[in-house]
């Protein structure tokens, strides 16, 4: 079946199924949008997106900066100057051209972003002309009100020039983002209300005086609530195609006709960005499930990189692209629309991913915001914000503790006792505080947040700089104050040894705050080594049917290091993310001293059959000064043992 459409004849959407598997550079609906152009009395709208930009404004980080094309063609890419300079290209002449992303823009492990509350990457991201976000899983790693109040209004919090609000390129303080976020799925649990706005609505021009709607329904990942990093209690996740469906059946209620989905939610399509193959993942499944009234869906989260036609329910293909991660790549989506109805006349639509290359001339302005926050972060790191008299370390005694350990251990305890701030509105249960701290300080499986010594310099009398304490502690985890029975603690300390494939004891021990002592018995059988008599806190011995409530990170209590103790916590209360609480810490108690090593003690060593046994030493490869980015590091030690699988990014 066909139809006229302006000087060529155009296949109906319903005939251009046949073609529903078509990929290219670029990808085409049919091999009539090859001339979707001559279409003259249609609609024309460019759709631009990037995705996972994590504040990364000066370049994309390691492996990350080489992305394959092509016929494996490698391109180096990332930058803000360079990411402005691209788009002023591609939107040159472009009379109806919109630019979003499907989230994760701020929030991870660039310190020149993150440690200035990613105030720069709303800066960039205003002068981008960036229209709308979806919010991603990290845009809740704060709190609902952080991401509403003061990335979108610019409300400060708590105190100016130190938390946050900072002064930007222009002298000015921090006054929000120029664009809104948008999320479907992300509801309080208790009213089942959305925390954001499910969709939005954009109008373009369709000459003569009129406008045309395009709906943009927007999906954050499913589980973004009981994230580590966005652990937020008062919050819940809905299903991804029961909200699309009923948001797209909303949108063509209120007669919007052209509707996308913009959702930070992935998938996984090979490795040449300009093509896909073999797709698979929880977006694309989605795209093979969702309404047909979706006439495109953009992913992100899975820092992937794929552009491609996928069929709808009915067989009519559409876009299906993820731009990467980190400023890798650009992509445009283009529709042409029924100047009457404002459909999208499916069989001639385009999809490109362009490589935000570096080897053109970046934007100046851009690139100027990029080095003044650098600057900016450069200055900062060397504040000093406290003294200590002697160095921590991460050296283990016989019995496995450390220095270290014990400071981030009662660091935990100190966060897990202090009151909520004004912005901390993901609680829904009373701030009780801690009455004791647990940390993997060396975990069998992924990352600790211990991730350097805290060094004496002695040409500056011990002096801490802010740098210092961001970066010996934290991943970007929040601590939580949890409900726990006296039984899963010591089912906890069980589980610091374990047997290896080989046969040989392994052990993944945790420090303890200051208040806690125990004994373990070297000699003892995995799973009884640690008798309740043993073990003090408070002086008072543990009460295996007592509920106490325990400070860890966010990351130990949902067991995903290892320790499967925690299962079933209750009245779980999250606090501030590692990072920059610890830097809180630090300045709340001025001066840091390392005590003696004695609240963990090994009993039977001189036993034949005695053994603490192997510690396992989690990687620490990352940071301002370390040869991976902090998510590249993250990403390798959280993973299983499978070094050739593909990784969900945190």
């Amino acid at each position: 079946m066909a139809r006229e459409i302006g000087r060529r004849t155009f296949l109906t959407a319903a005939g251009a199924a046949v073609t529903a598997a078509a990929v290219g550079t670029p990808a085409y609906a049919t091999d009539d949008a090859r001339d979707a152009a001559t279409a003259h009395n249609l609609v024309d709208v460019q759709l631009l997106n990037i995705t996972d930009l994590h504040g990364y404004l000066q370049a994309a980080p390691g492996g990350d900066a080489v992305i394959k094309g092509a016929g494996g063609r490698t391109y180096t890419v990332g930058g803000v100057g360079y990411l402005a300079a691209h788009l002023e290209r591609l939107r040159s002449g472009r009379r109806n051209s919109i630019f979003f992303a499907p989230g994760d823009l701020f929030s991870g492990w660039e310190f020149d972003a993150e440690s200035l509350a990613d105030e720069p990457t709303i800066e960039a991201l205003n002068q981008l002309g960036l229209d709308f976000a979806t919010a991603g899983n990290h845009e809740f790693d704060k709190s609902p009100a952080f991401l509403s109040a003061h990335m979108e209004d610019g409300v400060p919090f708590p105190v100016v020039g130190e938390d946050d609000t900072f002064p930007d390129s222009t002298g000015r303080r921090f006054r929000g983002a120029n664009f809104r976020y948008y999320s479907a799925n992300m509801v309080w649990s208790r009213t089942g209300r959305t925390v954001l706005p499910p969709y939005n609505i954009e109008w373009v021009n369709a000459g003569n005086g009129r406008r045309l709607p395009i709906g943009f329904i927007h999906l954050t990942a499913v589980g973004t609530d009981t994230g580590s990093t966005s652990y937020q209690p008062a919050l819940s996740s809905l299903d991804e195609i029961v909200t699309a469906n009923r948001r797209a059946a909303e949108l063509k209620a209120r007669g919007v006709n052209a509707i996308v989905l913009s959702m930070h939610d992935g998938a996984v399509a090979g490795s040449d960005f300009t093509a896909g193959s073999n797709p698979s993942g929880p977006a694309y499944d989605l795209a093979l499930k969702v309404s047909p009234d979706i006439d495109a869906i953009v992913t992100g989260h899975w820092h992937c990189r794929f552009n491609m036609m996928l069929p709808d329910p009915h067989g009519v293909p559409r876009p299906f692209v993820e731009a990467g991660c980190h400023g890798q790549l650009i992509n445009e989506i283009n529709l042409r629309l029924d100047p009457r109805s404002g459909k999208v006349v499916r069989a001639l639509t385009t999809t490109t991913n362009h490589p935000n290359t570096r080897d053109i001339t970046p934007d100046r302005e851009l690139q100027q915001v990029a080095d003044y926050w650098q600057g900016y972060a450069a200055k900062r790191a060397r504040t000093p914000i406290g003294r200590q008299t002697a160095s921590f370390t991460r050296a283990r005694n016989t019995s496995g503790e450390s220095t270290m350990g014990d400071l981030a251990a009662d660091w935990a305890l100190w966060a897990g006792q202090q009151p909520l701030g004004p912005m901390n509105d993901g609680n829904d249960h009373p701030n009780t505080p801690a009455e004791l701290a647990l940390i993997a300080a060396a975990p069998r499986v992924g990352q600790s947040v211990i991730n350097k010594d805290l060094s004496y310099d002695a040409a500056s009398g011990g002096t801490i700089t802010f740098g210092q304490a961001w970066s010996a502690i934290g991943y970007g985890d929040p601590i939580l104050t949890v409900t726990v029975s006296g039984q899963q603690l010591h089912d906890a300390l069980e589980q610091q040894w374990s047997k290896a494939a080989d046969g040989s004891l392994r052990y993944a021990p945790l420090a303890v705050s200051r208040n806690v002592r125990y004994t373990f018995d070297a000699g003892g059988a995995v799973g009884d080594r640690v008798d309740p008599a043993d073990v003090l806190i408070n002086r008072h011995r543990l009460d295996l049917s007592r509920h106490y409530r325990l400070a860890a990170t966010s990351y130990t209590l949902l067991g995903a290091d290892g320790f499967t103790a925690f299962t079933g916590f209750t009245a779980p209360v999250r606090h501030t993310r590692d990072f920059e609480s610890f830097v809180a810490f630090v300045r709340a108690r001025k001066v840091l001293s390392p005590a003696a090593l004695n609240r963990v003690t090994a009993r039977s060593l001189s036993a034949s059959s005695a053994s603490v046994g192997e510690i396992a030493t989690a990687p620490h490869a990352f940071g301002r000064d370390g040869a991976a980015s902090r998510a590249q590091a993250a990403q390798l030690a959280r993973a299983d043992n499978a070094e050739r699988a593909f990784r969900i990014p945190c």
